[in-house]
């Protein structure tokens, strides 16, 4: 697979260079809230998901990811993402998540995608909602922190019609 290119990031699937880079940025207090614990094979203990690194430059400065759903009545994708601490508050994660959402509206056919942060986590959320997507719901005790206490996650969806023959009258309410 080739890079994305976005307006500040490129994403470039994740390398075997990129590793001690990753795993640091996950290691950090304010990615490790979100991400919790560092799993011993990451970034390649989960085949079935595609996982980029997001550069600034020369610089790693993160992670995206993404998942597919490919049964044909459910099709979607997902994503997910963490951007170092030094990278907060500059768009980057805007950017990277707006970068892989073209690719797998464009590139890979979706009509549907999914992302689903904390609910705590203000700044992702907002970042998320630059970047397209809508609130829709609130998932009760969703997902477990690494303090071992269970939170609430926002979904969030962004759809595209036209990919999937519709037009906004057509699309269910």
């Amino acid at each position: 697979m080739t890079e994305l290119r976005g307006d500040i990031v490129v994403l470039r699937p994740v390398r075997f260079d990129d590793v001690a880079a990753l795993r640091a940025i996950r290691a950090e207090p304010a990615v490790y809230a979100w991400w919790d614990e560092l799993e011993d094979a990451f970034p390649f203990e989960e085949p079935e998901t595609t996982r980029f690194t997001i550069w600034v430059g020369d610089v790693i400065a993160g992670m995206v990811q993404y998942g597919e759903e490919d049964e044909p009545s459910y099709r979607h994708a997902w994503i997910d993402i963490f951007v170092a601490t030094e990278f907060h508050g500059r768009g980057i994660g805007t950017d990277a998540v707006r970068t892989m959402a073209r690719h797998l509206v464009e590139d890979r056919g979706h009509h549907r995608l999914t992302i689903d942060p904390s609910l705590d986590n203000a700044a992702a959320i907002r970042a998320y909602e630059k970047a397209g997507f809508r609130r829709i719901g609130i998932m009760r005790l969703a997902e477990r922190s690494p303090e071992g206490v269970w939170r609430d996650a926002l979904f969030m969806e962004q759809v595209f019609p036209s990919v999937a023959g519709l037009t906004l009258d057509q699309r269910s309410p």
